[in-house]
């Protein structure tokens, strides 16, 4: 608060002053005499008593403080008001019509003792405003407030000496003498520095030192009131104590304030603070940071308090946000964290206030249904949040499709504390991924299902080292020849006591694992290793397709990788083709440097699985590549489907335009060959021109499986 805000509350005093002081200056000889004479000693005793008391106010107030604020501005201004307070009393006692005190009472020696306790004043208060704040020991005390008293003892010996030692400052019948008047100014003076300089200050707080100047103000112009009076009758002498009076109200304020009144504002504020500080760490450690969801913490809380219900049904929903970890991999930390909040802003959108929604971590979320009654209440709630995830999400440049997997349990029916619900709801989960609707309940052979997948998990880390891995390989046909151009590397597992484990089961838990990575060097080497065979056995023209895994491909040496291998295995890069997804694009920066870098070395790239992918189909114009391969997905149902047929068609039609070559992957029916035939297709894949069949097959069937495509021809 500046020192102007703190004076437009005083404005109407001020005003309402000024008028009186106006009135008074005007009709003075009108009001002269007006309370009678004999009781103007009385008028003048009551309120220099009331000023005396102002003064010992601020005096013991002071004193009372410093111990505790330590300041030596408050030490120092009680010790002024000590001595402006026995100045007020010897003031009083030797005013004219007083009983007899050390002499009779004079105008000499009350007009001295007045002029010395206003001069002292502006003094005093400038001194101390302009000395520098410092810290002082309570002790301090006496010997400052003994030295306003000698100080008051010197002032009396002088005034009261039996030789007046001073000139007379007033003059019976006469009124003020000059060398009043120009002591009066000479104060006037003092306390206008005063002001000029507390307004100029910032040392201070504002209040205190628009109490002061408002102090001063009031005194300035009781100071015109005396230096204008003819004698104590006269009302402007009246006015002029009322006027110092308020004075030292607004001086006693200033200590008040600055000492009692600002310390206990700013302990409420620090209070305040806390209690917010408080609030804050409560839902802080209550609440997802990224989402302002509730935590986990919060969600256990819920449940410990829920599952006392005994008579009640509870169902705990957990869901995660699919191919998360493929996102976050392929675009960083920006877009996974953009999408996270899309997902719960959605579902707090969407859902009514009463159901309970919580961020776990990573990408998954759980969902409280409360008293529920029956299966089919939990699967309209799956199929609301399913449906909210229909339109894709608009992230920075790109368009995502994002789906959720859900798995849920039931209390009691699934476990009766909170880690049985909240594990066999994850179980659940993770299995939901591979339904149509993904969305299940939890039951109890999901839990064998997932112990089976923790021994694979053991089991695959030893599986390569075991040399338990091994490659099949596909032909890809081309249509005009009915050739053998390339074969695309499959990698699969042979478990020691399980036998052949399906890719499907164990890719994933690769991936999830990071096994991947030293998995896809190893295929990578062990597909360039028996194409250069394959060319020294006298298939010369022979190419081999490997696929990159989304972390093989985000590895910073990933070219150095490649480089290496193709010169171990002294295999020429025109013959080796590495496909990539759609998913691995859209990361933009990375994948044109990156395959920028691969294209140099010589090697082809492809786009697996193309239309099926997170991005749009800008990139194809932007990144080097050599060819798409359209997904099975298409092709099976291009006879029965015409949205498909259309799709593959508009497909081709792109990437003739781009020179780029087509591979139609899952063709398993003739009808589905000559169809893509017709359209051009370059090359296909699928179980009508061979099944994945192991190097040694390959070389002994090769020219039999030309032979057979060739016939389709």
């Amino acid at each position: 608060m500046e020192i102007l805000d703190v004076l437009k509350k005083y404005r109407w005093t001020l005003v309402f002053l000024l008028l009186l002081l106006s009135l008074t200056l005007v009709f003075d000889q009108q009001f002269y005499g007006i309370f009678g004479e004999k009781n103007y000693v009385t008028i003048h005793l009551m309120m220099e008593i009331l000023i005396i008391v102002a003064s010992f106010s601020i005096a013991i107030q002071a004193w009372l403080i410093v111990p505790f604020v330590l300041s030596n501005r408050r030490l120092y201004i009680g010790a002024l008001f000590l001595f402006l307070g026995i100045t007020e009393i010897i003031h009083t006692l030797s005013y004219k019509g007083m009983p007899f005190f050390i002499e009779d009472s004079s105008p000499y020696s009350a007009t001295w003792f007045y002029i010395i306790g206003r001069l002292t004043l502006p003094v005093g208060l400038l001194i101390i405003y302009i000395l520098e704040p410092k810290k002082v020991s309570p002790a301090r005390r006496w010997s400052t407030y003994g030295f306003a008293v000698l100080y008051v003892v010197i002032w009396m010996f002088l005034v009261f000496y039996p030789t007046h030692l001073l000139p007379a400052l007033f003059i019976d019948g006469v009124g003020t003498t000059v060398l009043k008047k120009s002591l009066q100014c000479l104060a006037i003076l003092l306390q206008l520095i005063l002001v000029v300089y507390l307004w100029k200050s910032r040392d201070s707080s504002p209040i205190e030192r628009t109490m002061i100047i408002l102090g001063s103000i009031f005194l300035i112009l009781g100071d015109i009131m005396f230096t204008t009076y003819i004698n104590v009758y006269d009302i402007r002498n009246f006015i002029g104590h009322i006027i110092q009076l308020l004075s030292y109200h607004f001086f006693l304020k200033a200590l008040y304030y600055s000492s009692v009144e600002e310390p206990f504002k700013l302990l409420i504020e620090t209070k305040a603070k806390l209690e917010n500080s408080k609030e804050s760490l409560h839902h802080t450690a209550y609440h997802d940071e990224l989402t302002e969801l509730p935590n986990s913490r919060f969600l256990n809380e819920l449940l410990t308090t829920e599952l006392l219900k005994k008579d009640t049904k509870t169902a705990i929903m957990m869901i995660k946000i699919d191919r998360l970890k493929v996102i976050y991999e392929s675009l960083g930390t920006t877009i996974t964290d953009a999408i996270i909040q899309e997902v719960s802003h959605r579902l707090r959108k969407s859902l009514p206030n009463k159901i309970f929604i919580s961020r776990l971590s990573g990408g998954e979320f759980a969902i409280i249904l409360q008293e529920v009654t029956e299966q089919e209440k939990i699967v309209r709630v799956c199929n609301q949040i399913h449906q909210i995830m229909e339109e894709q999400f608009q992230i920075q440049h790109f368009q995502l499709k994002v789906k959720l997997n859900i798995g849920i349990s039931i209390y009691p029916d699934h476990g009766k504390s909170i880690e049985e619900l909240l594990k066999h709801a994850q179980i659940a989960m993770r299995k939901a991924k591979q339904e149509v609707e993904r969305c299940l309940f939890y039951q109890p052979k999901m839990e064998q299902h997932l112990e089976e997948r923790l021994l694979l998990e053991h089991d695959l880390h030893n599986a390569l080292k075991n040399g338990e891995l091994f490659l099949e390989y596909q032909p890809q046909f081309n249509v005009k020849t009915g050739k053998i151009d390339a074969v695309e590397a499959l990698v699969r597992w042979e478990h020691p006591k399980k036998g052949i484990i399906s890719p499907a089961a164990f890719i994933p838990i690769a991936e999830e694992t990071g096994l991947i990575v030293p998995i896809g060097e190893w295929v990578l080497e062990t597909a360039c290793k028996q194409t250069k065979q394959w060319h020294d056995e006298g298939m010369q023209d022979l190419c081999v397709a490997v696929n990159l895994s989304i972390r093989q491909f985000f590895q910073h040496n990933l070219v150095q990788i490649v480089k290496g291998i193709l010169e171990k295995t002294n295999l020429s890069p025109a013959f080796l083709e590495l496909e990539i997804t759609e998913s691995m694009t859209m990361d933009t920066s990375h994948t044109i440097k990156t395959l920028k870098d691969l294209k140099q070395l010589g090697v082809k790239i492809a786009i697996d699985d193309f239309g099926t992918g997170y991005s749009s189909l800008s990139y194809l114009k932007d990144f080097p590549m050599d060819c798409l391969k359209i997904d099975r997905a298409f092709v099976q149902n291009i006879q029965s489907n015409d949205q498909d047929a259309v799709l593959i068609s508009m497909i081709i039609s792109l990437a003739k335009h781009l020179n780029l070559k087509i591979i139609a992957e899952g063709v398993e029916k003739i009808d589905q060959f000559a169809f893509l035939a017709e359209l051009n297709v370059d090359y296909i894949q699928g179980y009508l021109c061979g099944k994945p069949i192991c190097s040694e097959e390959l070389s002994i069937k090769f020219e039999e499986l030309q032979q057979e495509i060739y016939s389709y021809i």
